[in-house]
């Protein structure tokens, strides 16, 4: 897929990200409750938390019911790193690299920039063990294919739409705030 690139824009990098971890996880499900006689089973849904690269301090994208965050991010900055899991109490977060390299090299990288920054082991350790996943480009196309056989271009590429006109502010006649009237 040429839209997921290193040099591709940011927001378009999020928007492509987006759509694609909504149909990988949409018809996953998991089970809640408290006696196993009375699972309740609820499907992954994933929702964008605000408009993309807002510099608003927010996670990009969360997991219902789970609560799993998603940060969306083309920096090795580890202090952007760990400012986004001290924002959540060091809840785990999945972060979504725009980069090629491999998710292990990408997982020292940044493992070799928290203890330079610190220094103290523990706390390295307790700041790396809050990175739930590491998504690279190489996995959303992995994840793009798998959806792609499963049938799911074309409602990837309407999300993609979907999301770039409210990124762009773009609304045809007829519609409001991406959504069309009724």
């Amino acid at each position: 897929m040429d839209l997921l690139a290193p040099n591709r824009d940011a927001r378009l990098f999020e928007i492509v990200s987006f759509a694609i971890l909504k149909f990988f996880y949409h018809d996953q499900t998991v089970y809640f409750g408290f006696d196993l006689n009375k699972l309740t089973k609820e499907q992954l849904t994933l929702v964008k938390t605000g408009r993309t690269n807002a510099n608003d301090g927010g996670i990009d994208f969360v997991m219902k019911p789970l609560g799993r965050f998603f940060q969306v991010t083309e920096t090795l900055d580890v202090k952007k790193y760990f400012l986004d899991i001290d924002k959540i109490e060091r809840f785990p977060i999945s972060f979504v690299i725009k980069s090629v390299e491999p998710v292990e090299t990408l997982r020292e990288k940044l493992k070799a920039g928290a203890q330079k920054q610190f220094g103290v082991q523990r706390v390295v350790d307790s700041y790396m063990a809050c990175i739930e996943e590491i998504i690279n480009i190489p996995v959303l196309q992995g994840r793009f294919r798998q959806a792609e056989s499963q049938g799911y271009l074309p409602q990837i590429l309407d999300e993609i739409v979907k999301q770039s006109k409210v990124e762009f502010n773009y609304a045809e006649e007829g519609e409001v705030d991406g959504e069309e009237e009724e």
